[in-house]
């Protein structure tokens, strides 16, 4: 299936079709799409993957173990239910970080700058986009409408 982009006509004829339903059933379409966005992502930032599909810029070799490595992957916190939360009411689905990491998804998202510590140094962060769509993402999305349509 094709991507569908917002002037499309078969786009619009779905987000018609859609307004037609009643809240509670659009309420309960965005529930699924917020849930399965969430995932996505989730399933993304733990394979260390931007949107695009390019991988994250790696991080400074600081920490190492024996064998020269990083022990943990990169935003290993962020990507749990805890912070990692999906929003919907009739009218949207969202996918956003919880409040307490929200600046430090910020920063490496946008590869901004940071103290590393309250009285630590200034540091430019490396630009680690944690969400966004993807083409499959909204294939996904589009087939879901059809499908819950069609039911």
């Amino acid at each position: 299936m094709t991507t569908l982009k917002p002037g499309d006509p078969l786009s619009q004829a779905l987000a018609h079709l859609l307004k037609q339903l009643s809240p509670a059933l659009r309420k309960a379409f965005t529930r699924q799409i917020a849930k399965q966005l969430r995932q996505r992502q989730k399933q993304r930032i733990q394979a260390q993957q931007a949107p695009d599909g390019t991988p994250f810029a790696p991080r400074k070799q600081k920490r190492r173990d024996k064998h020269g490595r990083i022990k943990r992957k990169m935003f290993s916190q962020l990507r749990t239910a805890r912070f990692l939360k999906h929003n919907n009411s009739a009218e949207e689905a969202t996918v956003s970080f919880a409040r307490p990491v929200t600046p430090v998804a910020r920063v490496h998202h946008y590869g901004l700058r940071d103290k590393v510590a309250r009285n630590g140094v200034t540091v430019r962060y490396e630009r680690r986009p944690l969400l966004g769509l993807t083409d499959k993402d909204i294939e996904r999305i589009t087939d879901m409408a059809l499908m819950h349509l069609v039911n």
